[in-house]
């Protein structure tokens, strides 16, 4: 099994930044998938979910209406499209998958939203 997240740097606040997360090796449409993100001194967080099949979202208080999550099956990979960036959404990024009692995890790309 392997999630490999990509699309993290360094952005002004307001910028844009697309994160993927590129699976294999599990029957990714099966699967729930997330974003979770970990800033230092911080407990990680759940940012986004996308469920299989019917891909019904939700997000966090804290980015809602500036992230987006989506999935392409065909392709394996889940996305998380964040417009508005500001500091405090500096962190590392983790890509989730998860149908019960599996639960697989990325190894984290980081973000750093500073002028």
């Amino acid at each position: 099994v392997q999630l490999v997240e990509s699309g993290g740097g360094l952005v002004q606040p307001g910028g844009s930044l697309r994160l993927s997360c590129a699976t294999s090796g599990f029957s990714f449409s099966e699967y729930d998938m997330s974003w979770h993100r970990q800033a230092p001194g911080k407990e990680r967080e759940l940012v986004a979910t996308i469920t299989s099949f019917r891909g019904s979202t939700n997000y966090a208080d804290s980015v809602k209406g500036r992230f987006t999550i989506s999935r392409d099956n065909a392709k394996k990979t889940v996305y998380l499209q964040m417009n508005s960036l500001k500091p405090e959404d500096t962190a590392v990024y983790f890509c989730n998958a998860r149908l019960r009692p599996r639960d697989y995890w990325g190894q984290g790309t980081q973000v750093t939203v500073s002028s």
